[in-house]
């Protein structure tokens, strides 16, 4: 069996250097750790991770808190690309992942931070759960590297897309294409739900547009059967909107099938808006107009953020939050009313 002294014979350098270039340390340069890393690969080399573990006090898992009330979790798009792109990237420096639950197998409870101990995990990245839950508070002021995703706090360290900026750009679109009575149908309570929300109402009043009441409803996400309900509603009203944004790109598609259902097509009688810009929502037809949230960019930043938490590298404050930029998709799916 390969071990770090014939690594080190290899190479021309230290068992020590060999050590921190495999751990990456920062006092050792980029060339030294690839050339190192190339060398171990090659040669077959893998770590006992017991072993290391009682040496380092640390066992290379990342714990992934994921538990969204809805129950879609890791089958949402979204988020499965999030985590994909969050592992892909973990990866690469020799960790693993590891789900962390409320419960260690049979009915023993525990909660998400008893658990992050019980496993001894080096950090734990947080996304889709309800962060004023007190499990959750608990585990982000713990000791434990701790990153969450779509979540601003400035004393936590977080990534999220900028949904202030993905509202207002599809609002001043559909306002270019003449729609002026535009409905929302927003998702669950979070405080991704409620940017949205309050910047859809101060856009509308911006733009000089009405915000309605029976225009702006709550559903669920990912719920096609609550979001064709509650679109169907609005589209009996004695004056319907012309144009409805949808929580999510899944959501949006309900609000095809509801218009369908009352022989309606889109984007000639109604015209609907999802969020999230996934690969489905650009396939199907009509594609929806969309807003675009980078997943891989986002996994990938809050990995390498949890990341550098882990390894004790001093971040400053004002990179604490990494906000990641949106893109608007001008898809088929909304009328130009201005011909």
């Amino acid at each position: 069996m390969t071990s770090i002294k014939d690594i080190a014979k290899k190479c021309g350098v230290s068992t020590a250097t060999v050590s921190k270039a495999l751990n990456d340390c920062s006092d050792i340069s980029a060339a030294t750790k690839k050339r190192v890393r190339e060398m171990a690969s090659e040669l077959g080399y893998f770590p006992n991770s017991q072993a290391k573990a009682l040496k380092t006090s640390k066992t290379n898992t990342i714990g992934i808190v994921l538990a969204d009330k809805t129950g879609s979790g890791i089958s949402h798009s979204h988020f499965s690309s999030v985590i994909e792109s969050f592992k892909v990237t973990v990866e690469k420096y020799g960790y693993d992942i590891m789900f962390i639950g409320s419960k260690n197998g049979g009915d023993q409870k525990m909660t998400y931070y008893e658990h992050c101990l019980y496993r001894n995990v080096d950090g734990v990245l947080i996304a889709c759960v309800d962060f004023y839950d007190s499990e959750v508070i608990t585990l982000m002021r713990s000791s434990i590297a701790v990153v969450s995703i779509d979540f601003f706090s400035k004393r936590d360290y977080s990534v999220y897309s900028d949904s202030r900026q993905g509202m207002r750009d599809i609002i001043e679109y559909v306002y270019s294409m003449g729609h002026r009575r535009i409905g929302y149908i927003y998702g669950d309570t979070s405080q991704v739900t409620s940017v949205r929300l309050d910047t859809y109402i101060e856009t509308m009043k911006q733009l000089g547009l009405s915000v309605e009441i029976d225009y702006v409803k709550q559903s669920r996400y990912n719920d096609i059967e609550s979001a064709k309900k509650l679109v169907s509603q609005m589209l009996k009203l004695y004056e319907p909107p012309t144009c409805i944004i949808m929580p999510d790109d899944i959501s949006a598609y309900g609000a095809f099938i509801a218009a369908e259902e009352l022989g309606m097509t889109s984007p000639d009688d109604i015209s609907i808006v999802g969020y999230d810009g996934i690969q489905m929502g650009q396939i199907l037809k009509p594609n929806i107009t969309t807003v675009y949230q980078d997943t891989k960019l986002l996994g990938a930043s809050a990995a390498n953020l949890l990341l550098k938490l882990i390894r004790g590298e001093e971040i400053p404050e004002t990179q604490r939050q990494i906000v990641i930029e949106t893109q608007l998709l001008k898809g088929q799916s909304v009328k130009d009313l201005t011909v």
